[in-house]
């Protein structure tokens, strides 16, 4: 082997040397510092926690950061020479800012003495409250809930939380709609969810959330589908240099239980964060059913009454990276991951005869539903910012999968406590989804840009279905062939994007069109038969701004919908719900689509807010669950295209400060409903009107005692089969901060009055039912909240 020569290794021994020296220079070279006192401009007092940050005022770099101490101090050190640009925030403040700070030879130390920050007495679109986050902001195309101020909620879920905002309304079971609709496209993070949209808010604690954007008009941007709407659950995460967290612990009446943990370290380039949570509740409640059947001229009559149990256990962590790779390029990679359990079991009792007829048979129904599994998520995004301000371009890669398996069973007992007759089954359904974005955005000038975008969706999909019936002569369950199968299913949807959008004065504008692809098949396994849709189809916005004078701003827009069918609502197939009821899916379903328009004005005066918005939409092939007869007493559930519905209506918002230490936030949707269409070939015309309120009231005692009373009722609504009675219910809760805010101690009381109660009708060619479900009252529950470095 070729020895080194004597000039390489003097080369190597030159620069080696060379860069010892430059190393030992420059470590002699003194460092900068920064320091001041932050005080609030009006009392003079020192400003704690106030989150003050440094960047380079060349590119925008964020080079280090700091809170201030209990005085107000704070101290900016190891700085190199260059020209800085400062800012400071605190929570109810306007934002300070000073550049020009220059650390250069002879001139390392800067004091910046007493810096005086003003309460943010008007924030934009929304209520200002001293010192703290509004309750609601608005923005041009969406609501922002920060659910910090609704404690009433905090030891609860999402679905807890959204009992309290804006547009949305949650039944007494949990299930969550937007503007009257349950179909909406739930994001976390700003990315969906693997779990069905309900499932996942039942999964979420409310003490992980920072905030809940509520947009019910989205721009080409975002996905189309929902008929109302996004709600976008964002999740706790920390923007202050060094080592911080919260931590969560909470206890209730009937088994409620659950805490969770959030770390988070942010240093120089890297921010990483870690997470984990674990909830469990147990709802108990009661439950009666009345059933007629008519054949011929047989009447056949059920009446049922027993007591339900539902309730769940919800696990998981996240946690993610954040690396700056230069000044303009961000790469971020986020995980999460979790397991949830959710069972529902009832005990009732059966009254059954038919009319004409002598004998009346009693019966004890006993069911059970086990639905559990596994989910995670993987997110790989990247981010680069060009040299002119706003021109960037962003990617992203998500891939969700989810193991989810459900075991049923429903039993019939004799009034000797035998067995008569029974059913289980089982469902197993793995599924994949792949999503890759692109967005890039261009500024035509200061005030006009141009956004243009491309997205897969890929997904994969099984489900397995399983059925046995009991046979008393065996005394055990035996399959049944007729009634298990198999269905696959594949999905890829690819979008284009392009949105223009600009300002002429106080006038804002953005128009926006979204294409897409739509390739779906189905087949069912085993019996040769496939479903497939191959479809281009159009989505349109446009959404305006204007703004006058005393914090006035007057909002339009106008965006096209789909609502696809769910898998389980396209499976031929029968699947016995219980002794009495039986599903089965119509694989001829078609989308729904949507023309949403809005219309909305908001004025601050003082510190009070008034907001009016009044929306129209419009559902074509309209998707409602219909009911029928399948054998004598038995129901038969299934979906249909039954035609169209109109919803027209106006929600409102204001918000007062009768005294300094009472905030009052009171709620409204009024609209005007109406479904119409053909059923079993019979034209059908049903129309109501409904409306909705909430009233928060938060009163202040002191400085660390906080007491919020809630109330909420919906009024009846219609749909093509039926009717949905009215409910209402009252909540309480009293916070206590210790330390500074360091400890927090909240205790809850929901549906203090015991009038939470679900109850509707149904009726249709050969059957009419009535049903009543209600829920355990007076839900008491304590959360203790200990925060680090001011979280």
């Amino acid at each position: 082997m070729k020895k080194p020569s004597d000039h390489y290794i003097s080369t190597v021994i030159f620069i080696l040397l060379t860069s010892l020296i430059t190393t030992l220079a420059q470590s002699r070279i003194p460092k900068g510092v920064i320091s001041g006192f932050v005080i609030e401009a009006s009392h003079q007092k020192p400003v704690e926690y106030a989150n003050v940050v440094l960047y380079s005022q060349k590119n925008k770099e964020q080079i280090t950061g700091t809170i201030t101490d209990k005085n107000g101090y704070f101290r900016l050190s190891e700085l190199r020479h260059g020209m800085y640009l400062l800012e400071i925030k605190f929570i109810g403040y306007k934002a300070f800012s000073m550049d020009s700070l220059l650390i250069r030879p002879n001139h390392n130390f800067i004091n910046l003495g007493r810096i005086a920050i003003n309460p943010d007495v008007l924030v934009m679109s929304g209520v200002e409250i001293l010192g703290e986050k509004p309750i609601i902001e608005f923005k041009i195309d969406k609501k922002i809930i920060n659910v910090s101020k609704q404690f009433t909620s905090l030891s609860g879920t999402a679905v807890d939380v959204l009992e309290n905002v804006p547009s949305v309304s949650v039944d007494i079971e949990g299930n969550v709609s937007l503007r009257g609709s349950g179909s909406f496209n739930l994001l976390i993070d700003g990315r969906p969810s693997i779990l069905d949209p309900n499932d996942a808010l039942q999964a979420i604690p409310a003490s992980t959330i920072e905030n809940i954007e509520i947009v019910t008009n989205p721009s080409a941007r975002f996905d189309p589908d929902g008929v109302a709407g996004i709600i976008n659950i964002i999740t706790k995460k920390n923007k202050l240099h060094g080592f911080s967290g919260i931590s969560n612990l909470n206890a209730g009446l009937y088994s409620q239980y659950g805490g969770d943990f959030l770390l988070n370290f942010r240093k120089n380039r890297y921010n990483f964060y870690i997470a984990a949570n674990v909830n469990h509740r147990n709802m108990p409640g009661e439950m009666l059913f009345n059933t007629r059947t008519f054949i011929g001229d047989t009447t056949s009559l059920l009446n049922s009454n027993g007591e339900s149990k539902w309730g769940g256990t919800s696990d998981g962590i996240r946690g993610g990276l954040d690396f700056n790779l230069s000044t303009a390029d961000l790469l971020s990679f986020s995980f999460r991951y979790g397991s949830r359990s959710h069972s529902r079991s009832s005990e009732m009792e059966f009254k059954k005869w038919t009319n004409p007829g002598d004998s009346i048979n009693y019966y004890t129904s006993i069911n059970s539903s086990d639905r559990s599994g596994n989910f995670y998520s993987l997110n790989l995004d990247y981010r680069h910012n060009f040299k002119k301000e706003g021109h960037k371009l962003s990617s992203q890669i998500n891939l969700r999968r989810r193991d989810m398996e459900e075991d049923s069973r429903n039993e019939l007992l004799d009034v000797y406590n035998q067995v008569n007759s029974g059913q289980r089954s089982t469902e197993a359904g793995p599924g994949t989804r792949l999503r890759c974005k692109l967005d890039y955005v261009l500024p035509v000038n200061k005030d006009d840009r141009i956004e243009a975008g491309y997205q897969l969706r890929y997904g994969l999909s099984e489900d397995e279905n399983s059925m046995y019936k009991w046979k008393p002569d065996s005394g055990n369950y035996v399959f049944q062939s007729d009634f298990s199968h198999s269905t696959d299913y594949t999905r890829n949807i690819q979008s284009t994007y392009l949105i223009y959008a600009g300002q002429l004065g106080a006038f804002g504008y953005q128009g926006g069109l979204r294409g897409e692809y739509t390739y779906r098949f189905i087949e069912l396994v085993g019996i040769d038969s496939t479903f497939s849709i191959d479809r281009w189809d159009v989505y349109p916005t446009f959404h305006t701004s204007f703004q006058f004078g005393g914090g006035q701003q007057l909002m339009a827009s106008y965006t096209r919908r789909i609502r696809r069918a769910r898998g389980w609502q396209l499976e031929p197939f029968i699947t016995w719900m219980d002794a009495y009821n039986v599903r089965k899916g119509n694989p001829d379903l078609k989308p729904q689509f949507i023309d949403s328009y809005e219309a909305g004005y908001q004025k601050t005066f003082g510190r009070s807010l008034l907001s009016i918005e009044a929306y129209y939409r419009v559902t074509h092939n309209k998707v409602e669950r219909v009911r029928s007869i399948y054998d004598r007493d038995i129901i038969l559930h299934t979906t249909d295209n039954v035609g169209e519905d109109y919803a027209l209506g106006t929600e409102l918002m204001l918000t007062l400060f009768p005294f300094k230490w009472w905030n009052l936030n009171l709620m409204g949707n009024l609209f005007d409903y109406r479904v119409e269409g053909e059923l079993n070939n019979v034209s059908f015309d049903q129309q109501s009107f409904n409306w909705s309120t909430r009233i928060n009231n938060t009163f202040k005692l002191g400085k660390s005692t906080r007491i919020q009373l809630s109330a909420m009722y919906h009024s009846p609504s219609v749909s093509s089969q039926g009717r949905n009675e009215g409910y209402f219910f009252t909540n309480a809760a009293v916070r206590q901060d210790f330390w500074n805010r360091k400890l927090s101690a909240t205790l809850q009381l929901r549906d203090i009055l015991g009038t939470a109660e679900h109850e509707f009708t149904s009726e249709g060619p050969g059957f009419y039912s009535y049903n009543k479900f209600s829920r355990q009252p007076r839900i008491l529950s304590f959360t203790l909240t200990y925060n680090i470095n001011n979280y």
